[in-house]
């Protein structure tokens, strides 16, 4: 028995049914309905009922549609996760690349502070010996 109630018509709504508990009378149009998602190419056909085997086909081509629909579905979230783990890898690269930057700079300013301390250290021996030299010309004029 299909039981009908008021959607909305901007919430999407999936149509499905039981072989179980569908009844012997039920109209073809109904099997149409089975998976709306599936391309037109994969939709099962319905069945004829008055043979067994065509039923048994039929719920057979419903249950691969459902793993079919299953794996899509499984599919898709895997894509969706590589997505993730791919932009996550870009990240971590991109703070890599920033950290060996980061690196290189650090070392080119160290060995530029030991440059520019070397060079203080010399000019600041230079001005004493400057100092020494004026002193000694002042004390001897």
């Amino acid at each position: 028995m299909i039981t009908t109630a008021r959607v909305p018509a901007d919430k999407p709504v999936r149509i499905a049914f039981s072989l179980n508990d569908s009844p012997d009378d039920a109209s073809p149009e109904n099997f149409s309905l089975a998976f709306p998602e599936l391309d037109q190419q994969l939709q099962p056909l319905p069945p004829c009922h008055d043979s067994t085997e065509s039923m048994q086909v039929y719920k057979q081509h419903c249950k691969i549609a459902e793993e079919y629909h299953e794996v899509k579905k499984e599919i898709a979230l895997l894509e969706e996760r590589k997505k993730e783990l791919i932009a996550r890898l870009e990240q971590v690269e991109k703070e890599s690349m920033d950290a060996a930057r980061l690196a290189k700079e650090y070392a080119q300013l160290t060995e530029e502070n030991r440059t520019l301390k070397l060079a203080q250290t010399q000019c600041v021996e230079q001005l004493e010996k400057l100092r020494i030299q004026y002193q000694k010309r002042q004390g001897s004029s």
